[in-house]
């Protein structure tokens, strides 16, 4: 029933003693209510003294229900405004278009041209707020056809929609056309670049704007953390702070991600630390979110909780990336115990729950709780496994050496495996020496052009393996011919809130000479231990001391020896690599960790390890 079904179609007389405001001043106090209940008053009284039918504050009323999630209601009284005119039309475009609601708004649009009512630059910048790029494409033209379309609020409007529709080129063709551009249109631009990944047409951008306000330094920090410039993110977020630009959430949030991504964890905590000193940041859920990822991130899952513990009004993103944090460390138990207590206070998992739960049951081995956690989410919770789960237990499956069973999961899959699940199953083969299945999802790959760089290198090492250089010629031939290359190992590790890199045999930093001198004392180590190189993993058709060579200065190597020389005795090393750490190095860091007493802490593509005495928290299962 409608709310206003009631109402009496000829109001009563109003007394001079309760006598309303003017039009424009009602209009202030309507959209200064912060409830439905002072509209509702406010609206009553209109009725009471016949006002209810003056355009102006039916327009914000329309804007004011909208505004308050009363939707109905502002469509109610759009039909029940007799005299409708371009401004009651444009706010109710607008409340849809505000909701995504972007066929609706489209339909009053069409209506609003049946009507013979002519849009302004507020309608079209409205109506294009929220709209995909197609029918947008149609609305440009409309804002042509009433000479529009050089309007400052349309086309920034104009350059927003071709940038959320992917289109760059008409972005930047828009851009380039407006008279006049202001600090909203500029940023519009900027965020069109940072989204695409064109960060450096971003930083030209941003450093030729003469005035940016707090949103801009966000977007192209977030740009930089997006797109895997941690370190160009970090640099920039000193220099918003040298230049007295004051960050809010939001920027703490995209700084915290580039800590993450980087392992810069003393960086971390002195971002943490500005957040709690500061005024103009709270710890809400999305920072306490963004400060558990970091801390689990870079090593310290031990702050990861104290972080977690002290958020308030915890939602499901919260456990969630307390899960995944004990999940990258193969922490699997408490994983599953924190999961628990989810369960208890009846919050319902979502979607990425599983995935925490599911990568905790494969770094830890557990087969059967993997499985069950899996059925459980399509029949417990209706919650329909996506690529990304499928994943998880393939990996899961895999490292359990049941190659077979991973591989029928994949081919009983109803949605397409992507890359990343078939190369999952194609490093099992390699490591279990399922050779024959190997080669047939490689060649699969490669045939449906579905193949990437992991995919040559992992069939090149199946032949390595056992020997087959021809059929490494064959691969390797094969990518240069497409233009495939392998992905350099990088190692990174943070000392003084700089973040170095290396490479393997790198020789480009200030201390590579004490480096390699300190590389030559860990060898003298690991002989006096007799320890043997682990040579079988290296995959060229080279002679032994070759091999035992090019073990020697993996990038992982050089990091640790760095860490060594540069800070003091028993402190703790903490390094990130980009890819699997090899069995070699993995077997030479448990030694350091004995000789030297120290706990060495890596991130690897797929998990951390914690070296500790001679151990890793891996049990050798990763």
């Amino acid at each position: 029933m409608s709310i206003f079904a009631t109402t009496q179609a000829t109001p009563p007389p109003h007394t001079a003693a309760h006598r309303l405001p003017p039009p424009n001043r009602l209009a202030g106090v309507i959209s200064n209510c912060k409830s439905i209940s002072d509209v509702l008053r406010i609206h009553a009284a209109l009725y009471r003294h016949n006002l209810h039918t003056e355009p102006l504050i039916n327009f914000h009323l329309l804007r004011a229900y909208s505004s308050l999630n009363r939707l109905n209601y502002s469509i109610t009284l759009f039909h029940q405004t007799h005299k409708k005119n371009v401004f009651i039309y444009t706010a109710i475009i607008h409340c849809h278009a505000q909701r995504n609601s972007y066929e609706q708004a489209l339909f009053y649009y069409s209506q609003m041209l049946i009507d013979n009512i002519e849009p302004n630059a507020f309608t079209f910048s409205s109506a294009l707020k929220s709209c995909p790029l197609k029918p947008g494409q149609a609305l440009h033209s409309q804002t042509v056809k009433f000479s529009l379309d050089k309007d400052l609020y349309v086309s920034t409007s104009l350059v927003d929609l071709y940038a959320r529709g992917g289109d760059v080129l008409s972005a930047e063709k828009q851009f380039a056309a407006m008279p006049q551009r202001s600090l909203v249109s500029l940023t519009t631009m900027l965020t069109c670049y940072a989204k695409q990944g064109e960060v450096a047409a971003a930083r030209v951008l941003f450093d030729d704007m003469e005035e940016k306000d707090v949103v801009c330094w966000n977007v192209m920090i977030d740009g930089y953390a997006q797109h895997g410039l941690a370190n160009e993110a970090l640099v920039l977020f000193r220099r918003m702070l040298a230049e007295k630009v004051e960050p809010n959430e939001v920027t703490a949030v995209a700084v915290l991600s580039a800590c993450g991504q980087i392992g810069a964890l003393e960086s971390g905590r002195w971002i943490h630390s500005y957040i709690e000193n500061s005024r103009n940041i709270k710890v809400n859920v999305q920072v306490g979110t963004a400060l558990i990822n970091m801390y689990s991130k870079c090593g310290s899952l031990k702050d990861a909780r104290l972080v977690f513990d002290r958020v308030n009004d915890k939602d499901v993103v919260v456990w969630n990336s307390m899960i995944v944090g004990y999940a990258m460390h193969g922490f699997g138990k408490d994983a599953l115990q924190l999961f628990n207590e989810m369960c208890r206070i009846r919050l319902k998992p979502s979607d990425i729950t599983f995935i925490g739960l599911l990568s905790a049951c494969a770094h830890a081995g557990f087969v059967n709780e993997g499985r069950r956690f899996f059925n459980t989410m399509k029949d417990e919770y209706a919650i329909e496994p996506k690529v990304e789960h499928y994943g998880c237990m393939v990996n899961l499956l895999s490292r359990a050496g049941q190659v077979e069973e991973a591989y029928k999961l994949v081919m009983d899959m109803k949605i397409e495996p992507d890359s990343v699940l078939w190369g999952t199953l194609l490093g099992a083969c390699r490591l279990h020496g399922n050779i024959a299945l190997g080669e047939k999802i490689a060649e699969y790959l490669i045939s449906q052009n579905l193949a990437n760089s992991g995919t040559y290198v992992l069939l090149s090492n199946i032949y390595a393996a056992i020997g087959n250089w021809d059929g490494v010629a064959r691969v390797r031939t094969l990518m240069k011919e497409k233009g495939v290359q392998k992905e350099p190992g990088c190692s990174s590790i943070e000392l003084s809130n700089k973040v170095h890199e290396f490479l393997a045999g790198d020789l480009r930093h200030p201390k590579s000479k004490e480096i390699y001198m300190m590389l030559e004392e860990i060898n003298g180590w690991l002989k006096a231990e007799g320890y043997i190189p682990q040579t079988q993993i290296v995959l060229h058709d080279i002679g032994e001391k070759q091999k035992q060579n090019s073990l020697e200065i993996h990038s992982e190597k050089l990091a640790v020896a760095f860490g060594l020389i540069s800070t003091q005795p028993g402190t703790s090393i903490k390094i990130v690599k980009n890819l699997r750490v090899c069995p070699d190095c993995h077997a030479v860091f448990k030694l350091i960790s004995k000789f030297t007493g120290r706990k060495i802490m890596m991130r690897d593509r797929n998990r951390f390890h914690h070296f500790v005495n001679g151990t890793c928290s891996c049990g050798d299962y990763w």
